[in-house]
């Protein structure tokens, strides 16, 4: 991956975008990952935030709309896009392997996190200020509450970023900053024709390190070592 240290940006546009997480399966948000590129590290740093049709801000979100990437804070606490055709590896991976309700029942999943799922699971697309709503998680001191059990949602793939809705008023006009929104795994890939991988967690592991294996530097692969070898 060595477009990633070139300093140049080598994506342009959002198709271009596609393209290259196509290709590469894997792409973080931000540069997190030794030597290895990110949707950051491969666009032009003055195009970030600006509101235009090259914004790679604004892309984020129109992968998993288009059903080409999986979108979600999936390692680490950080945002990852996941090509379509790499997503149910990952998800056969990290996935707990079982329902919401059973992850709970055993203990694998917290009481605010399966509740927040339930929620989620009712209204597929729900944005983060209706979902606090509707959690009776409104109030500040509920926030980092609220945030934890999301994060851990995503950390354990049962949940993805879908999308973002921008506040509106009575009249329909926007007023005040987008939300962001969210859906269950399993709806976002069936909505997307995404079937699960027919493997084991060890196995899905083992052949996206495969994948990997060749198209990273060592510092790369011994963190996707960490986070894919069972």
């Amino acid at each position: 991956m060595n477009e990633a240290n070139q300093g140049e940006a080598i994506v342009r546009n959002y198709d271009e975008a596609a393209e290259y997480i196509m290709r590469i399966g894997i792409l973080p948000l931000a540069s997190c990952i030794p030597e290895f590129p990110s949707l950051e590290s491969i666009t032009r740093k003055e195009s970030w935030h600006s509101g235009e049709e090259d914004d790679p801000w604004t892309w984020r979100t129109r992968f998993p709309y288009e059903g080409k990437a999986g979108y979600g804070k999936f390692m680490k606490k950080k945002a990852f896009l996941i090509s379509a055709e790499w997503f149910p590896l990952v998800y056969a991976c990290l996935g707990m392997g079982r329902d919401a309700e059973n992850c709970y029942q055993d203990g694998l999943l917290s009481k605010t996190a399966w509740e927040l799922y339930q929620l989620i699971d009712i209204d597929q697309g729900i944005d983060t200020r209706a979902l606090r709503e509707r959690a009776h998680m409104k109030a500040v001191e509920d926030k980092k509450a609220f945030d934890r059990a999301v994060l851990e949602l995503q950390e354990t793939m049962l949940i993805v970023i879908s999308g973002v809705k921008t506040k509106v008023n009575e009249a329909g006009e926007a007023n005040g900053w987008s939300s962001t929104a969210y859906e269950t795994t399993e709806h976002w890939m069936k909505q997307n024709g995404i079937g699960k991988a027919p493997c084991s967690k060890q196995e899905a592991g083992q052949q996206l390190l495969a994948r990997l294996q060749d198209n990273c530097s060592s510092r790369a692969f011994a963190y996707f070592k960490k986070q894919f070898q069972q």
